[in-house]
C-alpha cells in the first residue's frame, strides 16, 4: 500500500439489490459505469447490510457498530453525537470529509463527522418514524403502501430526481473546488443517490432504455406456504393483500426500478468523470455500495425488512488499480465492515486506536489476496418485526431468529433461493441447535427487546412534544457564502478568473 493517504471516494446507493446489477449476473440492467468499476476492481459476490432498513443500516455503517449497541433500531433511532464514525477516524486522519446527499441522521447532530455537508437530507430529522411494538397491530401510517407498485411508470419529475440531481452536481463541484484549490488534506467524499429506492418512477428516457418484454418477473412469485410470519407482517405493514396487485404493475415497478438503476449509473458516472478530469482519480479509492436491497415482488415481498437475500444483500466494488488486483471476493462481508477498512487506509495499513470497539472487521485482508473473514451479524427491530430479527450469515448458512418466530436456516449454495427451511429437518437439528446456542450467547433477547421498547417510548414522546407550538426543525440547512462566490469586487477579476480555472491557463503566443 502507497505511504501517501489515498483520497476516499465512497459511491452510495439507497435500495439496490446486488441481484439487479450486471456484474452479480443480471442480464437484462445496463450499468456501464459501475461495470467498468467491477470489471477493474475487487467485486464482493456475498456482502451484506446489517440491518436491512435505511437509518438503522447507515448508522451500522457510519459506526462499525451492530444496532444493540448503538440504539439503530428503525427509521427514527437517533445516532448519539459521541458515537465515533468513520468521518470521525478520518478526519482525525487528516482528511477533509464531506458528504452529499442521503445519511439519514436522525436528532440535532446532522454531521456526525463530517466536515462539510453539501446538500440536506431527504428524509426528516425528527422521531416521527418510530415504530410501535406497543401497539403492534396499528399500521404505521407513514410506511409505504403499494401505491409505489400500482402507480410505477414514466414520469417527467418526482422529488427523488430533485434530490439526486443536486446531490451530483455538489460532489462534481466538491472534487472540482478541491482540485483547483490548494489545500493538501487528502479527502473523503460521501456521495448518497436516494435511487433506485421506490416509487418505481423515472423519466421516460430511463424507461425507454428497457423494452417491456424484456423485463424479467419474480423467480419465486408469491405463494401461501412461502409466508413465514415475518413476511405476512411485512405485508399487513405495506397493505399488501392478495389480489392487489397484477402481473402488468409488477413488471412496470421492476422496469422503473431498473431504469432507476440506470439513471444512478449516469448520475455516478458524472461523479467518476469530474473525479478524473480533476486529476484526482490515481490516488483514490472508489468504493461502491448500498444501504439494502429491494425484494420486487421476491415471495411476494416489496421493498426491504426482511434478511432474505434480495433485502439484505448489497453490492460491494472497491477499486484501487494502483493499489488492489481486480478480482472477486466469495466470503461473506458486511457494509459495517467498511469503517475498519477506510480507518486503516487512512493510518498506513494499521488499525487506529479506537475510542471504542468496533464490530465490523477489516475487508483489507480480501483486498490483499490473505484470508479474510466469511461471517456477517444482522439486526432488525423496524417495520414488520415485533422483536429483535436476528440473523447470522456464516459459509454457505443463514440462521434467522427470532423469539416468537419459527427459526429459518437456509443453505444457500444448494438453495440461493430460500425455498427450503432446513430448522425443521431432521438432519439438520444438531446445526439448528449450534445456531440458537450462538444466539444465546451473542444476545440476551429479553433485555435487547426491552431496550427497543424504551427507544421507541421516548421517542414517541419527543415526537409528539415536539410538534406541538413552535417547531425547530433539525433537518441540515446547507449553507453558502454567496459574497466568496463567481464575480465580487472583493477580489481582482483577473485573479477571481485564474483562480476558478481549472487547469491553470498558460500564456500562448
Amino acid at each position: 500500500m502507497a505511504d501517501k493517504q489515498p483520497n476516499i471516494l465512497f459511491l452510495m446507493a439507497d435500495q439496490i439489490a446486488a441481484t439487479s446489477l450486471p456484474f452479480y449476473g443480471h442480464k437484462v440492467v445496463k450499468t456501464p459505469n459501475l461495470s467498468r468499476l467491477a470489471e477493474e476492481g475487487m467485486v464482493f459476490d456475498s456482502a451484506y447490510c446489517n440491518s436491512p432498513l435505511c437509518a438503522p443500516s447507515r448508522m451500522t455503517l457510519m459506526a462499525g457498530q451492530l444496532p444493540s449497541r448503538i440504539g439503530g433500531f428503525d427509521n427514527a433511532s437517533e445516532l448519539s453525537a459521541d458515537t465515533p464514525t468513520f468521518a470521525h477516524y478520518l478526519r482525525d486522519a487528516g482528511y477533509l470529509t464531506a458528504l452529499s446527499g442521503k445519511m439519514h441522521f436522525c436528532g440535532p447532530d446532522q454531521l456526525h463527522g463530517f466536515e462539510q455537508r453539501l446538500t440536506s437530507d431527504i428524509y426528516p430529522a425528527d422521531f416521527g418514524w418510530h415504530v410501535d411494538w406497543d401497539n403492534p397491530e396499528k399500521r404505521p401510517s407513514y410506511y409505504h403502501n403499494m401505491s409505489s407498485v400500482t402507480q410505477a411508470g414514466p414520469c417527467v419529475r418526482s422529488n427523488q430526481l430533485d434530490f439526486d440531481d443536486e446531490v451530483t452536481f455538489h460532489a462534481q463541484r466538491f472534487l472540482y473546488d478541491y482540485a483547483r484549490s490548494d489545500r493538501e488534506r487528502p479527502f473523503s467524499l460521501t456521495v448518497s443517490l436516494t435511487h433506485p429506492h421506490d416509487p418505481y418512477t423515472i423519466p421516460r428516457e430511463y424507461w425507454d432504455r428497457y423494452d417491456h418484454d424484456e423485463i424479467d418477473m419474480p423467480r419465486v412469485p408469491y405463494a401461501r406456504e412461502l409466508m413465514d410470519p415475518h413476511s405476512q407482517r411485512l405485508r399487513y405493514v405495506y397493505q399488501c393483500d392478495e389480489g392487489t396487485i397484477n402481473d402488468e404493475q409488477i413488471r412496470n415497478a421492476r422496469r422503473a426500478y431498473y431504469g432507476a438503476i440506470s439513471y444512478v449509473d449516469d448520475q455516478l458516472g458524472k461523479v467518476l468523470e469530474a473525479l478524473k478530469e480533476s486529476g484526482l482519480d490515481e490516488n483514490t479509492i472508489i468504493v461502491f455500495s448500498g444501504d439494502h436491497g429491494d425484494m420486487l415482488g421476491e415471495r411476494g415481498l416489496w421493498y426491504k425488512m426482511s434478511w432474505f437475500e434480495g433485502s439484505a444483500r448489497v453490492p460491494m466494488i472497491v477499486h484501487a488499480p494502483g493499489r488492489f488486483a481486480a478480482g472477486r471476493v466469495r466470503q461473506s462481508v458486511s457494509t459495517m465492515d467498511l469503517l475498519p477498512t477506510f480507518a486503516e487506509w487512512a493510518n498506513g495499513g494499521k488499525a487506529p486506536d479506537y475510542a471504542v470497539p468496533v464490530d465490523g472487521r477489516s475487508l483489507n485482508p480480501h483486498l490483499t489476496g490473505q484470508d479474510g473473514h466469511d461471517e456477517v451479524i444482522g439486526e432488525y427491530c423496524g417495520e414488520g418485526a415485533i422483536a429483535p430479527l436476528l440473523m447470522i450469515r456464516r459459509g454457505r448458512y443463514k440462521f434467522v431468529h427470532s423469539t416468537p418466530d419459527p427459526d429459518q436456516l437456509f443453505d444457500l449454495e444448494a438453495d440461493p433461493l430460500e425455498l427450503s427451511n432446513l430448522a425443521t429437518e431432521p438432519d439438520y437439528q444438531e446445526l439448528r441447535d449450534q445456531f440458537r446456542d450462538e444466539v444465546a450467547q451473542r444476545w440476551d433477547t429479553a433485555k435487547f427487546h426491552q431496550a427497543v421498547l424504551d427507544s421507541q417510548r421516548r421517542r414517541k414522546l419527543v415526537a409528539r412534544a415536539n410538534m406541538k407550538g413552535q417547531v425547530t426543525p433539525w433537518d441540515h440547512q446547507p449553507r453558502f457564502d454567496a459574497s466568496t462566490q463567481y464575480m465580487r469586487n472583493t477580489i481582482d477579476l483577473d485573479d477571481l478568473e485564474a483562480r476558478a480555472r481549472f487547469p491553470k491557463a498558460t500564456v500562448t503566443s
